[in-house]
């Protein structure tokens, strides 16, 4: 039997991070390597357990060093920030650990150095860790190849009022798989921020739209609009667990297999 898979969370003061804490103590086959937060945080020095309020002790201080804290890990779970995780990946690639990113919000130079990385390491990236959410990946992708422009397409995603990136990780995904199932790159054809007198909507674009309020956890429509009818698919996530134990079962795929990047659909066996 293989030994236990050691895990690394980094930003682990974060919702997510708590939240990733807690799934590693849950699942079988885990355990809590080690935690990091960014230099000078309070939770510096303490005991991850006394921190998050867990009422014991875990044997695991949260640190300060990245380096240190994935020396003799096997995983990296990361959802902290665009550069951030960017740092994280050149380390993960160092010790060969499987690199799990469910950070958003990269930009292009941010992107290219995560291909880097993923030359020496397994990265597994999703800007959704769910099953519904990449199922309904796949399904924006067939719908949108199925129809031609006389259906406009929108994506309205909601969250949390506290999220700092908008649209969302998953509405880009979404807006991915539309644009590749209508055979066009989304830069040319996204259309985001509509105010004032914007004129009428232009054939063949895809639009974003936004919401942020309370304590959403995450909800996306994509809509297919023409006269006379509409196709609506949406997810709902009520629960930001299924993030993490999708994010545990990458972490998991990933031990043993080659380095490269992979996405949640190849974690799930859903890719073509």
């Amino acid at each position: 039997m293989a030994d236990p898979l050691r895990i690394v969370i980094p930003g682990c003061s974060g919702r997510m991070g708590q939240m990733l804490v807690r799934e590693v103590l849950e699942t079988d086959g885990a355990v809590l390597h080690s935690v990091t937060e960014r230099a000078g945080h309070d939770w510096i020095g303490k005991d991850i357990g006394a921190a998050m309020g867990l009422g014991r002790d875990l044997g695991v201080v949260v640190g300060d060093d990245p380096l240190e804290a994935v020396l003799n890990a096997h995983a990296m779970i990361d959802f902290t920030s665009p550069d951030a995780t960017v740092a994280h990946a050149g380390l993960a690639a160092q010790a060969k650990l499987v690199h799990v990113i469910g950070t958003t919000g990269f930009a292009p130079e941010h992107l290219v150095k995560l291909s880097a990385a993923a030359r020496h390491a397994v990265i597994v990236r999703a800007g959704n860790m769910s099953l519904g959410v990449n199922l309904l990946t796949i399904l924006t992708e067939k719908v949108a190849r199925a129809l031609d422009a006389d259906f406009d397409i929108e994506i309205v995603e909601s969250h949390h009022n506290r999220k700092v990136d908008a649209p969302s990780g998953t509405a880009l995904m979404l807006g991915e798989a539309a644009a590749e199932g209508r055979g066009v790159a989304l830069e040319d054809v996204s259309d985001r921020g509509r105010d004032g007198i914007t004129g009428a909507r232009r054939r063949g674009t895809i639009g974003f739209h936004a919401i942020r309020g309370g304590d959403v956890v995450g909800e996306h429509d994509v809509i297919f609009a023409a006269d006379g009818e509409r196709i609506v698919l949406r997810h709902l996530a009520t629960d930001r667990r299924i993030f993490a134990r999708g994010a545990l079962k990458a972490a998991f795929w990933g031990r043993g297999r080659s380095t490269g990047e992979y996405a949640m659909i190849d974690v799930l066996g859903l890719a073509e």
